[in-house]
C-alpha cells in the first residue's frame, strides 16, 4: 500500500527484457538506502518487487500483465520515473489509499498555465468514468492528485510547482502517456452497489434514469 507522495525520482539504468517481460535497474536520484530483499515499491505507480540492490540502484521485475497496462514497457535507458516506497503503519497518510495496480493509461490532451501551476487535462478509458469524481483522488504516474473537473472520459488537475519539481510531471507533454489508478474506496462503492442491484430491474432502471441521488439511496436503505 502506498499514499501517492512520490519520495524522488530514479533513472532507468539497464533494462533486461526477457519474454514479454523486463527486469528494470533504477538510479534512485536521492538517498534512498535500507532496502530489504522482496519489499514493494511504485515505479511510476506500478507494484513492484526489489529483487537485488545495493546502495545506489535497485532491481525490479515486470512481467507481462504489468507492462500491458502500465507505461513501464514504453521507458528507455536514461528515462525517469517516479518512486515511492510502501507506507509502513504509523507513517502519516499524506495523500490517499493507493494500490500500486493501475487500471489504465491515461494520455495528456493539454498543459495549460495558472499563475505559476499548471493545469493538466487528461483523457482515458470511458468505463473507467465513474470512479473518477471531482475533488475526489487519483494516482497519475504514482502521484496523488485532487480532480478539479471530470467528464466520462477526461480529467483535469491542477500542479503546483513543488510538484512540478519534486516529481517527472514536469517533463509531460501532450501525448504522453501516463499510469492512471483510480480511488481505491471508489471502485468497492461501485462493486458493491453493482452487485446489490444485479437482477433487480426496478432499481436499475431507477438508477440508469436518476443517477445516484439522496432519494435514491434512501429508497435502497442507504
Amino acid at each position: 500500500m502506498f499514499t501517492g507522495l512520490i519520495e524522488g525520482t530514479g533513472k532507468i539504468s539497464a533494462l533486461e527484457p526477457r519474454s514479454g517481460q523486463t527486469r528494470l535497474r533504477i538510479a534512485p536520484t536521492f538517498a534512498m538506502q535500507g532496502f530489504v530483499h522482496g519489499e514493494s515499491i511504485a515505479v511510476n505507480g506500478a507494484c513492484l518487487t526489489v529483487e537485488t540492490f545495493s546502495d545506489t540502484w535497485f532491481t525490479a521485475y515486470a512481467s507481462a500483465e504489468t507492462l500491458s497496462k502500465t507505461n513501464l514497457g514504453a521507458l528507455r535507458q536514461g528515462d525517469l520515473v517516479n518512486l515511492e516506497r510502501a507506507l509502513a503503519l504509523g507513517d502519516r497518510l499524506g495523500g490517499h489509499l493507493v494500490s500500486g495496480h493501475v487500471d489504465c493509461l491515461a494520455t495528456v490532451a493539454s498543459i495549460e498555465p495558472a499563475g505559476e501551476s499548471r493545469i493538466y487535462r487528461l483523457n482515458f478509458p470511458a468505463p473507467f468514468g465513474p470512479q473518477v469524481v471531482e475533488k475526489g483522488s487519483v494516482t497519475l504516474d504514482g502521484i496523488s492528485l485532487t480532480v478539479n473537473l471530470c467528464g466520462p472520459d477526461f480529467l483535469t488537475v491542477n500542479i503546483i510547482p513543488a510538484t512540478l519539481e519534486a516529481t517527472t510531471m514536469g517533463s509531460w507533454s501532450p501525448g504522453t502517456r501516463v499510469n492512471l489508478e483510480t480511488d481505491l474506496i471508489g471502485k468497492y462503492v461501485q462493486r458493491m452497489l453493482a452487485a446489490r442491484f444485479s437482477g433487480d430491474s426496478a432499481a436499475e432502471s431507477d438508477h440508469d434514469q436518476a443517477g445516484l441521488t439522496r432519494e435514491f439511496l434512501g429508497k435502497h436503505g442507504f
